[in-house]
């Protein structure tokens, strides 16, 4: 089985929530949490932004990815509405999440909710190279529903 690799990330916290965590101990995500002075209801339709309290300080050659709970797009329409949301190297502001809630009841959300999973992933630099045709592959040009149902 291979080792899993640790990335440091200088992280502020100034919620008074604890940092970021998986839930069990192969989780690609770990979870962000409200930080909310009052409860926040969120009405059907309507999108907000809600903080975290967290700057972060990912390293170059990596990005942050803010995503959706899967529970709460299941049990109650909530999901992250630029998803994945990216969180660039060079950002030092705070991480907030942007919800929506196609849910068909409003929904609450106080501070220290769990609301979103975070992802740490590596990314490559590219150099375009402008070509007159590419070269051919198997599935060509096909698009959406191209590969069967």
């Amino acid at each position: 089985m291979e080792q899993e690799t640790t990335l440091n990330i200088k992280v502020v916290n100034t919620s008074g929530n604890p940092l970021p965590q998986r839930q069990t101990i192969h989780a690609a995500g770990m979870d962000l949490q409200a930080f909310l002075t009052e409860t926040c209801t969120l009405e059907p339709g309507e999108r907000t932004l809600i903080p975290t309290g967290l700057y972060l300080e990912i390293p170059p050659g990596y990005e942050a990815q803010v995503r959706p709970r899967s529970g709460l797009a299941l049990k109650h329409g909530i999901t992250v509405l630029n998803s994945p949301g990216t969180i660039d190297s060079d950002y030092r502001g705070e991480v907030k999440v942007l919800l929506i809630n196609h849910g068909k009841t409003p929904f609450n959300i106080a501070n220290g909710d769990r609301i979103a999973q975070l992802i740490v992933a590596k990314h490559e630099r590219v150099q375009w190279q402008a070509v007159s045709e590419l070269d051919l592959s198997e599935r060509g040009s096909g698009g959406y529903g191209s590969t069967g149902v």
